[in-house]
């Protein structure tokens, strides 16, 4: 396993890392027994990355039973933010929830630290000064190695490198965006933006959340397109592209989710990327494509059929800004627009 070094942190991380969703009973693995053996063959291979949420319903506790007696085998990453109850300040990045929720996880993931805490959504409500304060007082209390964000717009990025400069406060180690073969806006300037500040970067979706598995083909029978899953699914666009992206990986004699993998791990910005590992049989296939590498000539045919920055379609799971998601903050009140 050839790690990289997770920004300028020192932390060595393994090219592709789990990212623990499905291994949540309730929409995942429903055997937790299961999922630590999956989790232990990762590790036993030279995977060492695992990264978790607090609002993955219950994986956290998933991954805290499995690690038990190897946690200093594995670079451990969670987030907060996201709701964890019907309270409206039992989520976001408010200092008070921060503390409070740093140690829920921690009591779930049976462990005194974390390696990587990160802020799973933007928190529009609370200022980045407070947010940067309590994560640089976790890592002053050793309860935190490093921080990151997830879903962070280039600005935030940005806005969060220069409050930690001005305030002599922690800086941002890490960036946890979507990317694929499918969803490469972030070249334009999420991975840009962290190269230019020395922060790992973390991706999620590579496979599309399914749509890269090569269980999706337009005109034929696919369990997850019959489940409903995700909209995102039956999008006529990504199947189009994905079709050709199946005969490209066929003449490279490549399945199309190794193909997919690999791609994504071969951008200069990008140090792991996060792949859900529900059953056995998957973590089998990731880790029978761990060396696959792609040349400039391959690479040249994706750009053809999905241009470098550009998405095709979007995510279910895409972080949307209230900007673009609420109405309120794209229209003007009637009674201030013109009478035209």
């Amino acid at each position: 396993m050839r790690y990289r070094t997770l920004g300028r942190t020192g932390i060595k991380v393994s090219p592709y890392g789990l990212g623990a969703l499905m291994f949540a009973p309730s929409i995942g693995n429903p055997d937790p027994e299961d999922s630590a053996r999956i989790i232990n063959k990762a590790l036993d291979a030279g995977i060492n990355l695992i990264d978790t949420a607090d609002a993955y319903h219950g994986s956290e506790e998933v991954v805290g039973r499995a690690i038990e007696g190897r946690r200093d085998d594995v670079v451990l990453a969670t987030k907060v933010s996201r709701p964890m109850g019907d309270g409206p300040n039992h989520q976001g990045a408010s200092r008070r929830w921060i503390v409070t929720a740093v140690e829920n996880s921690l009591r779930r993931l049976r462990t005194d630290h974390l390696d990587l805490y990160q802020i799973h959504r933007p928190d529009p409500d609370t200022d980045m000064e407070e947010t940067l304060s309590a994560l640089s007082d976790l890592i002053r209390g050793g309860k935190v190695r490093a921080i990151g964000t997830s879903n962070m717009p280039a600005s935030g990025i940005v806005e969060a490198q220069w409050t930690a400069e001005r305030r002599g406060l922690a800086r941002i180690h890490t960036e946890q965006p979507p990317y694929s073969l499918l969803n490469r806006g972030v070249e334009r300037e999420i991975l840009p933006v962290a190269q230019r500040y020395g922060m790992g970067t973390l991706v999620w979706g590579p496979l599309a959340q399914g749509l890269l598995s090569g269980r999706v083909r337009k005109g034929g029978p696919n369990e997850l397109r019959r489940a409903g899953l995700f909209s995102h699914l039956n999008d006529e666009r990504r199947i189009d592209a994905v079709e050709r992206l199946v005969s490209l990986a066929g003449e490279a004699g490549l399945p199309l989710p190794r193909l997919a993998l690999a791609f994504t791990i071969a951008h200069p910005g990008v140090t792991a990327a996060l792949v859900g590992a529900r059953t056995m049989s998957h973590l089998d296939d990731l880790l029978a494509g761990l060396d696959v590498t792609l040349g400039d000539d391959l690479l040249d045919r994706i750009d053809e059929i999905v241009p470098p920055g550009a998405d095709v379609g979007a995510l279910d799971q895409a972080y949307v800004p209230p900007a673009i998601e609420r109405t309120d903050q794209r229209r003007r009140p009637v009674t201030e627009r013109s009478a035209a």
